[in-house]
């Protein structure tokens, strides 16, 4: 955890943050959101790997830090009973809040609030390559390989265990149709080339589970 904690602050560092004392705060309070009991996919786990993948490439982004610091956040708060994109607004709010108390500077916080956005619907314009690094990074895991692709399908389910199994079929359906509705689920050219389409068949295949 000191070497996760670590990644935290030279990012934060790396953005302009002034207080040292308030980056250690914030790393620990999203911390804290990533390790709730009811997260079974959206977990440390989860925001490793999207910084591992964002780690890897970035030097494709325009400012790394604020992607990385992005990462971090854009699961910070997660309720699976929320509606709509408000764990992406809450987690954008909360980012904002830590990092504006943390001193970093004002343009960086709203680029950092931008990118979480991103991440409610994934849809990146061109010319974005942050968003879409970010983006590219938080849908990776479509790209497994098909086993590894069911537990993480399996850990969603969990994280909604309160839905009826036919209004979850139905959500979750509506949820693959919007992600293969996407012009391309990676925008980057080398993740594109590499994960477009064990994507694209990873979630036809659970669409059609879904829907038989």
């Amino acid at each position: 955890m000191d070497e996760l904690i670590e990644r935290w602050r030279d990012a934060a560092r790396a953005a302009g943050a002034t207080d040292p004392g308030a980056v250690d705060r914030a790393g620990e309070r999203l911390l804290a959101g990533w390790r709730e009991p009811h997260r079974h996919y959206h977990t440390l786990d989860h925001l490793l790997a999207v910084l591992d993948v964002v780690d890897a490439y970035a030097g494709l982004a325009r400012r790394p830090a604020l992607v990385r610091l992005a990462a971090w956040a854009h699961d910070a708060v997660y309720d699976p009973r929320a509606a709509g994109d408000a764990n992406e607004r809450a987690s954008a709010d909360l980012a904002a809040g830590l990092l504006a108390a943390a001193g970093t500077p004002a343009d960086a916080v709203t680029e950092v609030r931008r990118l979480v956005l991103l991440t409610a619907g994934h849809t990146v314009t061109a010319g974005d390559p942050d968003g879409a690094l970010l983006c590219d990074a938080d849908l990776a895991i479509l790209a497994a390989p098909p086993a590894r692709y069911d537990r993480y399908a399996a850990a969603v389910r969990r994280e909604y265990a309160h839905v009826p199994e036919p209004d979850f079929r139905a959500g979750r359906a509506r949820v693959l149709t919007a992600l293969l509705a996407l012009p391309a689920r990676y925008r980057l050219p080398p993740l594109h080339a590499r994960w477009e389409a064990a994507a694209r068949a990873n979630l036809t295949r659970e669409l059609a589970a879904l829907t038989s």
